[in-house]
């Protein structure tokens, strides 16, 4: 039986709820076993798990960032602590980890590795988003961001849009909260009238906005999604 650790890949709440009201109890115990976290924000890693097992030692903690400007060097040694038997934590910022998230790379290091990665439950807003939207749940593809140029955007957007219709797929990106209602505007400016768009802004917070509409019928409302996390899905049939 080896004594390899696990790499436990754990989900945090979209917004500000209570974790345990998103959270299946299975995400406190793990956290509640584990020492080593590799995170993309320690500061609010740190209160997420006070918040959800508040007796944890907080100085017993090791906390290894994760972001866009780690090197790559540096994240080979953050599964060291697996290799002797200790299980390791990714923790995502908002949702669930490696998806939109940069804790891919830390995935594909441990099955490198040959160290099991155990997903656990948790919300993502772009599933979350697809199943609430009346789309082509078969057959979806994700985006991620679209481009911050106003012409290239509108061009992704037609691209998109085109792909839908070919392939009947469902495309799903998103954006910058404090950029949502320019990327609303442009995507009204540029798609066909027929097209159905779907908003889904703070997912599983009291304040949640989920609206399937066609572009034309889009125009006539002006939703608040100003730093408001948002998922958006074209579907053109």
């Amino acid at each position: 039986m080896s004594s390899t650790g696990k790499l436990y890949l754990i989900p945090t709440t979209l917004g500000g709820n209570e974790p345990l009201e998103v959270l299946p109890l299975s995400v406190k115990q793990v956290i509640e076993k584990t020492a080593h976290f590799i995170v993309e924000n320690e500061k609010s890693a740190r209160r997420f798990i006070k918040k959800i097992t508040p007796r944890k030692s907080q100085p017993a903690l090791h906390i290894f960032k994760l972001d866009k400007f780690t090197n790559e060097i540096e994240v080979q040694h953050y599964l060291d602590a697996c290799e002797r038997g200790e299980n390791v934590g990714l923790l995502s910022e908002a949702g669930v980890p490696a998806v939109a998230d940069p804790g891919a790379l830390v995935v594909q290091l441990a099955h490198q590795k040959n160290i099991r990665v155990v997903p656990l439950v948790g919300p993502s807003s772009i599933i979350m988003a697809l199943m609430s939207s009346g789309m082509n749940g078969q057959n979806f593809a994700f985006n991620g961001y679209l481009p911050i140029d106003k012409g290239e955007r509108k061009r992704k957007i037609k691209e998109l849009e085109k792909l839908s219709f070919e392939k009947n797929q469902s495309q799903i990106f998103i954006e910058t909260p404090y950029r949502n209602e320019k990327m609303l505007a442009d995507l009204l400016q540029t798609l066909s009238p027929g097209t159905e768009l779907c908003v889904a802004a703070d997912i599983t917070l009291p304040t949640e906005y989920i609206r399937t509409l066609s572009v034309k019928d889009w125009k006539h409302l002006k939703p608040d999604l100003h730093k408001k996390p948002a998922i958006f899905i074209i579907y053109k049939q």
